[in-house]
């Protein structure tokens, strides 16, 4: 599974000319899914994205996580995060999971995420055209891939 965090002072996703999620200061993060990934994975990355403290304090160092500034989350399944480029110009979208299993890791994220963060997660439509639009703070954009987490 892997997260791209982009902090964001707004964030919303439109689809067919309609919002279908948006928030103000928080996180747009763009997740794909592979088929590899596990429940564990999935509650793995849902606390590492909550707990991520890159949100200025006071003195303007990056010390709050998203509870601390009431931050939301706008979540977009993305599976061109698994893009394979290594032979051509045309990507591979191999690695990236399926519909069938994208869907409910797609979901049970969305749970997980409002169950830790307290508030609902803003969302785009799986599978839609969506048409996003963010106004980056910072820019501050974290990649972060289950399969490089310490598992000691």
């Amino acid at each position: 599974m892997r997260a791209v965090l982009q902090r964001v002072t707004q964030a919303s996703c439109t689809v067919d000319g309609k919002i279908t999620g948006e928030i103000g200061n928080g996180f747009l993060v763009l997740l794909g899914i592979e088929d590899a990934d596990t429940t564990e994975d999935l509650q793995w990355l849902a606390n590492k994205i909550a707990g991520m403290r890159v949100f200025g304090d006071d003195n303007g160092l990056m010390n709050k996580a998203l509870a601390d500034i009431d931050g939301g989350i706008l979540l977009i399944s993305q599976f061109t995060l698994f893009a394979q480029t290594k032979k051509g110009n045309r990507p591979s979208f191999l690695r990236a999971a399926k519909p069938d299993k994208a869907i409910p890791m797609y979901e049970q994220m969305i749970a997980a995420l409002e169950a830790i963060i307290g508030k609902k997660v803003a969302t785009g439509i799986f599978g839609a055209d969506m048409k996003i639009s963010l106004l980056n703070d910072g820019p501050v954009t974290i990649m972060m891939d289950t399969k490089d987490r310490d598992n000691h």
